[in-house]
């Protein structure tokens, strides 16, 4: 089994189309308006965009959210939490062994929150497993 699609809310399709196409440096995969289904391939997972659809809390791998969220915040978007680490990959299990998970939280044109996620080379002070 895997994951096939993910459903996001999207009050005005336009903005959201262009907000996520903007996020994703990529365009929708399709568009059916009516009856107002924005779809974006996500490596082989479907994101679709929908006025129907419930909020979703949705984490989006970035090569190193500290970079995106500089960018981000340049164009206007609204930051929740800044790029913070919030654990340390010692064995592997969640993430590549050596590496610090970084996180922060962005606002889409919709409301919704979107979390950023980078694994990047392990730092001195980061919390390790009974400390996340």
């Amino acid at each position: 089994m895997r994951l096939i699609q993910v459903a996001q809310y999207a009050g005005d399709l336009r903005r959201a189309a262009a907000f996520y196409s903007d996020l994703l440096a990529v365009q929708p995969t399709a568009v059916f308006d009516p009856p107002g289904l924005v779809f974006f391939d996500l490596d082989g997972v479907r994101l679709l965009l929908e006025a129907g659809a419930p909020r979703a809390l949705l984490y989006l791998d970035v090569p190193d959210v500290r970079k995106s969220v500089e960018e981000l915040t340049g164009r206007g978007v609204d930051v929740v939490a800044a790029p913070h680490v919030i654990y340390s990959h010692i064995d592997g299990l969640l993430g590549p062994a050596g590496t610090d998970e970084w996180l922060a939280f962005i606002r889409d044109s919709e409301g919704n929150t979107l979390g950023l996620v980078s694994q990047l080379a392990a730092g001195p002070s980061a919390p390790g497993p009974l400390d996340a």
